[in-house]
């Protein structure tokens, strides 16, 4: 008899994501008409699957924060306006005063990021006042440990090591106890962005203008504080960047791209910096001593400043990174079924299963959105799945929608599993479409018949 080989568990498949991440100083400004060069709108065949927005000294009067608690922020509004037609939707945003940080993905990806802890680190008045410091989203993409920070060091030329003290201290203060998830340092990737400060060393003003006006970015490089802090710091060297083949991006009168022309004239600065870090991988297998093949690599697209943009004295800075990673995570623990919607009386029915390690909660939810949703909380209706169950059996439940709560309308729908447990979506359905007249469609003897 022939020899059968039994088949091999499939490994995951690799998957590549291109995140785009935004710093800026907007100098309390508002925001522009138009964003597409700073978000890559006008790149053909960019294909980006994930946001990351970084802003600091947002207009944090009495007042504006008031309103920014009770309502949306314009920053966080404009963003959310853009980018929600484009598929993409708000999964979480964290805010100190000044400092926003917002973090955006396509809808696909929502079932394979779970945000685990947001953070604010306060480095002001002796580390009680957060007009600078650092703000932190971390999360688990695809099952890898990523964290974001966006932060806002001290001013002024002869304040180095106080910005290389804040910037320890706020890395120091992303601990999570009584949580289950690592330090920062063990987390698969950091990104770390933000108006960090660090000027140009010894160099006078006339060779800085002079350096810059001829493009001889590389003689201002070598006196670059962070450079420097990197060459003699062994857990900031750690931290990558891209070239600085870009302008000083500090500072400029506003409303102009002419460096500061006040009385004071400040040396201009690379001020705006995106470094990031991955976790040390084992490059090699020690029985076979070959080399292992990597599970999550990093590779940086662009690092540009964008000039166009005159609301602040600072210029904003971009860099766009493909995330080449194995899911961990590679099926959703919840599959929402659309297909196949009938009525029964005035109730839509709406199947769903669960994979069996998946731990429910009676506070878990069901969301109808309209296709372009903004963010979580964008809802048409929802439901508790507990208290609308109808049916449950071998792994497959279903629960009821009442028709009453949902527009007549032409545009396509989604379906989100919201779990309480995990504090994220963990299940989304194909787009689709309602059909007007509530699904009941009549025969020639005038009864009503469900429409499947």
């Amino acid at each position: 008899m022939a020899a059968v080989n039994p088949r091999k568990p499939t490994e995951p498949r690799g998957k590549m994501l291109s995140i785009h991440v935004v710093t800026w100083n907007v100098a309390s400004a508002a925001p522009p008409l138009d964003l597409s060069d700073l978000l890559q709108l006008n790149k053909d065949n960019l294909n980006l699957d994930m946001y990351v927005i970084g802003l600091q000294e947002m207009n944090c009067g009495i007042m504006s924060l008031l309103s920014d608690t009770a309502f949306e922020d314009p920053w966080s509004g404009f963003f959310m306006d853009v980018l929600s037609p484009l598929s993409f939707v708000k999964v979480s945003s964290v805010r100190m005063q000044g400092l926003l940080l917002l973090f955006f993905a396509k809808h696909q990806h929502l079932p394979f990021v779970q945000i685990l802890s947001t953070k604010s680190t306060p480095t002001g008045l002796f580390g009680y006042w957060g007009n600078k410091g650092g703000i932190n989203i971390c999360l688990k993409l695809y099952g890898y440990y990523v964290s974001i920070v966006n932060c806002h060091l001290p001013p002024h030329m002869a304040n180095n090591d106080q910005r290389l003290e804040h910037f320890d201290r706020i890395l120091e203060m992303q601990n999570f106890e009584g949580q289950d998830i690592p330090n920062i340092l063990d987390h698969d990737l950091i990104l770390w962005f933000g108006d960090m400060n660090f000027r140009i060393d010894d160099f006078g003003l006339h060779f800085v203008r002079e350096s810059i006006k001829n493009q001889r970015y590389s003689d201002l490089w070598e006196k670059d504080q962070l450079s420097i802090a990197k060459r003699h710091d062994p857990l900031l060297r750690e931290f990558q960047e891209g070239p600085l083949l870009f302008p000083p991006t500090y500072k400029f009168d506003k409303n102009s791209n002419n460096y500061d022309t006040s009385e004071k004239k400040r040396k201009p600065a690379w001020t705006d910096r995106i470094l990031w870090r991955l976790k040390r991988q084992p490059r090699a297998d020690p029985h076979t001593q070959r080399l292992l093949a990597p599970r999550f690599c990093l590779s940086l697209r662009s690092y540009v400043s964008h000039m166009m943009y005159c609301i602040s004295d600072h210029k904003p800075v971009t860099s766009t990174f493909d995330l080449e990673l194995k899911p961990l995570v590679s099926a959703p623990v919840v599959t929402l079924i659309p297909e196949g919607l009938w009525t029964m009386e005035n109730d839509m029915l709406i199947s769903y299963s669960l994979t069996p390690d998946f731990l429910s909660s009676p506070w878990d939810w069901i969301g109808l959105y309209k296709v372009g949703l903004r963010h979580i909380n964008d809802y048409v209706s929802y439901v508790w799945v507990r208290d609308n169950q109808v049916s449950f059996s071998d792994g497959l439940s279903q629960v009821y929608f009442n028709t009453s709560d949902i527009p007549e309308t032409e545009d396509q729908f989604l379906l989100c599993y919201y779990s309480n447990n995990l504090h994220s979506v963990v299940g989304i359905s194909k787009p689709f479409k309602i059909q007007p007249g509530s699904f009941l469609a009549q025969d020639p003897l005038g009864e009503a018949q469900p429409h499947i």
